[in-house]
């Protein structure tokens, strides 16, 4: 199983790893991909990160931002330049040009680019994953002998971060490239992407992307609990009940879901809750007890006692300081 805990670095030590890493890339294939793609990403980048290719998404950052909700359902993130810190609970991942982090569960995780500018923006290529594809490229004989592909494999850390080599690099930066080839893309779009898929599973930190694709493995289960809480994140929480959704019995459920999420079920909904109020009050920053509300709590001391130990502001001042960084930068 994976351990989370080596996932915390000092930012110091991050930059030197990185920093000989990228000299070793120098005039490498990686450091060449590394420059088309971003150049790539440069010409495709919207403000909703969103391309002509389904699933696939180009996003430059020119100005640091507060930490906001990230990680949108299963996905791989490549950063093709500046850095990216992601927050989960107490954990904190931070990965920059030349990585690549996989998601195999749409967490309640908090991200943030760090020291972009107009000079040096943050660029990221993102693609969502497929259960469904996954699952298709396990049929395959070549998949057979791959670890965690048989029942009853232990729950992996639904985080995982690792270097992209040069043949992950080269078929992401030939996806990019068909976004200035229409007639190509039909085509080729979804051969690129199993090739993507295929280098992930068969990767070093391919665990979680295969039990991503096995109906009845332990991620699995918890996804389905995970998506329950993400629908009824305002009623009531039993984790008994909540067992039943991922066919788990509660022990076995206790230890899945805290291995895949690092939190308890509780905390999730939890941190949930917050990041939706949260979202709530950056259109009614007045509203502090409706939005604590509209999410479960009864009591607003409490909802403003446990937001601010996890935003750093009481509601109201921070939705108001959101605003005001959002005006600015716009």
């Amino acid at each position: 199983m994976h351990d989370p805990a080596p996932l915390r670095t000092s930012a110091g030590g991050w930059r030197a790893r990185r920093g000989a890493q990228e000299r070793r890339a120098g005039g490498s294939l990686t450091g060449m991909s590394l420059a088309e793609l971003r150049q790539l990403i440069t010409r495709h980048a919207s403000p909703a990160t969103t391309t002509a290719i389904e699933g696939v998404h180009a996003a430059r950052t020119t100005t640091p931002a507060a930490p906001a909700a990230s990680m949108d359902g299963a996905v791989l993130a490549v950063i093709a330049q500046g850095e990216k810190t992601l927050v989960l609970d107490d954990r904190e991942l931070r990965y920059g040009a030349g990585q690549y982090v996989v998601a195999s569960l749409d967490l309640p995780v908090t991200g943030q680019f760090t020291g972009a500018s107009e000079a040096e923006p943050a660029l990221g290529f993102g693609l969502a994953l497929k259960p469904a594809l996954i699952a298709e490229l396990l049929l395959h004989p070549a998949a057979r002998e791959l670890p965690g592909t048989g029942r009853g494999a232990a729950a992996p850390f639904a985080l995982t971060i690792g270097d992209a080599g040069s043949d992950l690099l080269d078929a992401v930066v030939r996806m990019l490239r068909l976004l200035e080839r229409p007639r190509d893309r039909v085509v080729l779009a979804p051969l690129i992407e199993r090739e993507i898929l295929w280098l992930l599973i068969t990767g070093p930190h391919g665990e979680a992307v295969r039990q991503l694709g096995l109906a009845d493995s332990s991620l699995s289960n918890v996804a389905r609990a995970v998506r329950w809480l993400r629908e009824h994140y305002a009623q009531p929480l039993r984790v008994q009940e909540l067992a039943q959704v991922a066919a788990m019995s509660p022990s076995a459920f206790h230890r899945a879901f805290a291995a895949v999420t690092s939190m308890s079920p509780i905390q999730f909904q939890k941190r949930i809750r917050l990041q939706q109020a949260r979202l709530r009050l950056l259109t009614d920053p007045a509203d502090v007890a409706g939005a604590g509300h509209a999410v479960g709590y009864e009591s607003a001391s409490q909802f403003s006692r446990e937001y601010r130990r996890l935003f750093g502001l009481p509601p109201g001042q921070d939705a108001t300081r959101l605003r005001t960084e959002a005006y600015a930068g716009a």
